[in-house]
């Protein structure tokens, strides 16, 4: 994931969405989709555009953020839609900063913190028994088989659940937001939301901080969670969403 360059072209779709709001490329992740930062005389909005892909939806994103958001703070979905080759999604500006902002690079243990305390908030926030979506293992093998990936077959047997929990589904830092007084804000990002355990989350959590902040996170940010490190689940649900 990278930051585009503000010469970014804009998406003829993503104009018509923004009307005549300022546009400001702030996102681009894996698959090439990109996100605009949409600013216009009716306040904030970010339009997420990109190509179609079978792994997850802006559709799928837009319910679980629906529901989500009746328990957490996540972005208000606005508008949502596809055609043959791409799909869209544009929700309200949530308050806070992406934990990779400069401003949060340059202060990496406040980010970390930040990152650590809002994965564990949320895990507690989400009802589990409420919540109809599903990332547990064995969905999200038969979800890599219909898109033709092997994954080796000691990824198939997960270690013993420790704790069920709504999983965020890419915890990775970017996806939490910062407020001006250092504590989490928010979440974004939500297309995988589903029940898993909390470890799968924890370990792209804690991987991506080296990612992000470079090395020697890890632990503060397993200690601002509340958990001890847990070195069978992190390799695991590491590898998993390596191979996935």
């Amino acid at each position: 994931m990278t930051i585009p360059a503000a010469s970014e072209p804009v998406p003829l779709r993503v104009r018509e969405l923004a009307g005549d709001a300022v546009l400001e490329p702030v996102w681009r992740n894996a698959i090439g989709g990109l996100t605009f930062r949409a600013t216009g005389a009716d306040g904030i909005r970010f339009v997420k555009y990109g190509p179609r892909n079978a792994e997850t939806s802006m559709s799928a994103e837009a319910e679980r953020l629906r529901w989500a958001g009746a328990f957490t703070p996540v972005p208000r979905v606005l508008e949502e839609g596809r055609d043959a080759t791409h799909e869209w999604l544009v929700t309200a500006a949530t308050p806070g900063l992406s934990a990779v902002d400069p401003r949060w690079i340059a202060d990496p243990a406040r980010a970390v913190r930040a990152v650590g305390r809002g994965l564990r908030a949320l895990h507690d926030a989400l009802p589990v028994a409420e919540c109809p979506f599903s990332w547990t293992v064995p969905d999200r093998l038969a979800n890599a088989a219909a898109r033709g990936i092997r994954v080796p077959v000691e990824r198939h047997q997960a270690p013993p659940i420790d704790r069920l929990v709504v999983c965020h589904g890419d915890a990775c830092a970017p996806n939490t937001l910062v407020g001006d007084d250092g504590e989490w804000a928010g979440h974004v990002d939500f297309g995988a939301l589903g029940v898993a355990d909390r470890w799968a989350d924890i370990a792209v959590a804690t991987m991506s901080t080296e990612w992000n902040y470079g090395p020697g996170w890890e632990e503060p940010l397993l200690a601002a969670y509340g958990v001890a490190p847990d070195a069978t689940r992190l390799a695991f649900y590491r590898a998993l969403w390596n191979e996935t």
